[in-house]
């Protein structure tokens, strides 16, 4: 508890006077006023961020946390859950979709065992994390201890630290692999809002309606039973959340710590980022959501962050493939705010427009 609280003591709010000569420099390059939109305003964020005009994002890294749910013999998901460990092995082989987009976007892959039903093989070369076998259901009471919770945000935090102080890395992706993991995330969203299940749960992997009825049965049984304090983030991860999302957590905190913007995928990924926002509402200032999920849970924990997502391409795949794609408009984003020449610097007649 004392890490965690260290942790959480050490986040800092982004600095408003880098924003403000962000947006000076910005509205002084050569074209109109704000015409590059929301280009602009991710640009001067990140100067906030960093406290510099001079954003370098180049060594990008995306974490791939993985977990079971024992909420998934329930019948929530389409997918048997042989198929975790089957698609961890997937992204160490560079065969899955992550793997395509980190590649485009220039971005390095890891991915991490926080609590994988079976046991990784080491060969595998997976970050070992685990700190269990899957969780316990959450229709029959916590999904794991306090504790356990509290040391899956650490592992996630810690990663992302020890990539930036020792590996150089600067700007940072999650992405998620779990099956059954949207059920826990949807019920993470309805015991912070206190909406229905009816109302938030989607299909996630793509159930029928019986399965979709299944899974809001769950997740109803779930807040009944555990009846999660929603002023207790910590608490609301430990009754109805999942190893991996709490790894989810504590990266956003973890990059919080180190001035270092961070993306976040769909809304498993942006569960566990919500739930850091909770934890330490200055780390709302570092987290981008990248896009805009088809599952309609995500746009109650986009509202809850107080953020809008970058992109909306109709996806729901997870794996950190949103975050791939978003690091490339965030790069984007600092290379206009770096090399783009302002009207004096480039020679050209300013009409003020």
């Amino acid at each position: 508890m004392q890490k965690f609280l260290e942790l959480i003591n050490s986040i800092e709010p982004a600095d408003e006077t880098w924003t403000q000569k962000a947006r000076e420099r910005l509205s002084s390059q050569i074209r109109p006023r704000g015409s590059l939109g929301e280009l602009e305003t991710i640009a001067a964020r990140l100067a906030g961020i960093k406290r510099t005009l001079l954003v370098d994002l180049t060594r990008k890294i995306i974490f791939v946390m993985a977990g079971d749910h024992g909420v998934a013999a329930e019948g929530v998901s389409a997918y048997p859950q042989e198929v975790t460990p089957q698609m961890v092995y997937s992204f160490t082989q560079g065969w899955a979709s992550i793997n395509v987009l980190a590649k485009h976007a220039g971005a390095a892959v890891r991915v991490v065992d926080c609590g994988v039903a079976v046991n990784i093989p080491p060969e595998w070369k997976v970050i070992d994390c685990k700190v269990g076998h899957g969780t316990a259901s959450i229709t029959k009471g916590p999904a794991m201890s306090r504790e356990d919770a509290l040391k899956g945000v650490l592992c996630g935090a810690n990663l992302v630290m020890n990539a930036y102080d020792q590996e150089g890395f600067q700007f940072f992706g999650t992405g998620d692999m779990g099956i059954g993991n949207t059920t826990p995330s949807v019920a993470i969203i309805c015991a912070l809002t206190g909406k229905s299940p009816a109302q938030l749960a989607g299909r996630g992997t793509g159930i029928d309606d019986e399965g979709l009825s299944r899974k809001i049965k769950a997740i109803e049984t779930a807040l009944n039973v555990n009846q999660p304090d929603p002023g207790d983030a910590v608490e609301v991860l430990a009754k109805v959340g999942g190893h991996e999302i709490a790894a989810l957590a504590g990266a956003v905190l973890g990059a919080a710590a180190k001035k270092a913007p961070i993306v976040c995928d769909g809304l498993i990924a942006t569960a566990g980022a919500l739930l850091a926002c909770r934890m330490a509402p200055n780390s709302s200032d570092y987290l981008f959501v990248s896009h805009q999920s088809v599952e309609p849970g995500h746009t109650a924990m986009c509202e809850l962050i107080g953020t809008r997502p970058i992109l909306n391409l109709n996806m729901r795949l997870g794996e950190g493939t949103g975050s791939a794609l978003a690091m490339n408009i965030i790069d984007a984003s600092a290379k206009v705010l770096v090399e783009c020449k302002t009207f004096a610097e480039a020679g050209v007649t300013d009409t003020g427009h």
